[in-house]
């Protein structure tokens, strides 16, 4: 069972509840496609890492596209070069095509991906404009004469 409890999360952070709600909703049932495996990290308030194994294949074989709240990741394998003198008696390295999507919550962009040791790491970080952040508002107190113009105009 593939079941990542984000409970903890909840309780210490605010503004990500979507985000973790989407991720939880991606636990796929049995039998569904398990290749290749992956990792989701918060790596920081506004960070996180999804680490994907690839083991086998080469940078110029991965595309990563991001497109408005979704993420795919695929991967396919160049025609290998066979040797004639060689023969495979068993192939138990997949290098099968694939191709892994994610939903990505609101102003969650990719700021980078690396292939290291046959694992590659996506970068992602959470940026909300300007416009959307909470900001201060400083509360004033009206002198007593300036609540009696107030009051007069209102009067009028």
């Amino acid at each position: 069972m593939r079941h990542v409890d984000f409970s903890p999360l909840y309780r210490s952070t605010v503004g990500f509840d979507r985000l973790f709600t989407i991720l939880d909703s991606l636990a796929q049932p049995e039998g569904a496609q398990t290749y290749p495996p992956y990792n989701i990290e918060r790596t920081g308030d506004s960070t996180y890492l999804i680490t994907i194994a690839v083991a086998g294949f080469s940078e110029d074989e991965i595309q990563i596209e991001a497109h408005r709240n979704q993420l795919k990741v695929t991967g396919e394998k160049a025609a290998e070069k066979s040797d004639e003198r060689a023969e495979t008696l068993y192939r138990g390295i997949a290098s099968r095509a694939f191709e892994r999507r994610f939903h990505l919550a609101d102003f969650v962009e990719v700021s980078g991906a690396s292939l290291k040791n046959g694992l590659l790491h996506i970068e992602l970080k959470r940026e909300i404009p300007e416009e959307m952040k909470p900001r201060k508002i400083a509360v004033t107190s009206l002198s007593d004469k300036e609540a009696k113009q107030i009051e007069a105009k209102a009067a009028n």
